[in-house]
């Protein structure tokens, strides 16, 4: 069968039952269509699925390589969270042990008092007011009075701060009594104690 038999044959008139009986050039066409075929269909469910699912693992190792990174820099920085925790233990102990216990409380308010007098202050108001729990620690504030003048509050401003206590100064104002040179500083002096074991938290405590 030459070339010009083959276009004008009938593919119709195929008996798909007898294929040893077609043409050798049928024969021939038929396998290559079918080796296409079986190429095609092994591209798409071999290579493409094996593609994607390359792609999955690229992506799959990426991300294992930044988790890698991020664990790798923690693990790298682990002494020196330790070393700063650490601080933070210490700091915090240190604050907790210049917070007075609530047996220390009437002895600091004197302290307070005297840190006044000692700079030669008149001392018209001396008020413990009722104490604020906090979280972990109970705020009392005092409301003072004092006549002086600026050297000597600052005089006490800084007697204050070197108390062995927490003790800090809110609300200062200071204003001229009458037409005298003489000066008045109402301020606020906050101390704290740390809560003893059953005590709660919030509201007010006197």
């Amino acid at each position: 069968m030459d070339l010009n038999e083959l276009k004008n044959f009938d593919f119709n008139n195929l008996d798909v039952n007898n294929m040893g009986s077609w043409p050798a050039p049928v024969k021939v066409i038929v396998l290559i269509l079918a080796f296409v075929a079986v190429l095609g269909l092994g591209y798409k469910f071999m290579i493409v699925d094996q593609l994607a699912e390359l792609d999955r693992k690229e992506k799959e190792e990426q991300q294992l390589r930044t988790q890698f990174s991020s664990k790798q820099r923690r693990a790298a920085n682990l002494d020196a969270y330790k070393t700063q925790l650490e601080e933070m233990r210490r700091s915090f102990g240190a604050m907790l042990r210049q917070l007075p216990g609530e047996t220390e409380i009437d002895t600091l308010l004197v302290d307070i008092s005297q840190a006044g007098l000692a700079t030669g202050l008149q001392q018209e108001l001396f008020s413990p007011q009722n104490e604020v729990l906090r979280d972990f620690y109970a705020e009392v504030p005092i409301q003072i009075i004092l006549t002086g003048n600026y050297h000597q509050f600052g005089e006490f401003a800084s007697a204050v701060a070197a108390l062995p206590r927490i003790v800090t100064l809110h609300d200062i104002n200071i204003s001229r009594q009458n037409a005298s040179d003489e000066l008045s500083m109402s301020v606020v002096a906050k101390t704290y104690r740390y809560l003893e074991e059953g005590e709660t938290d919030g509201g007010a405590k006197r």
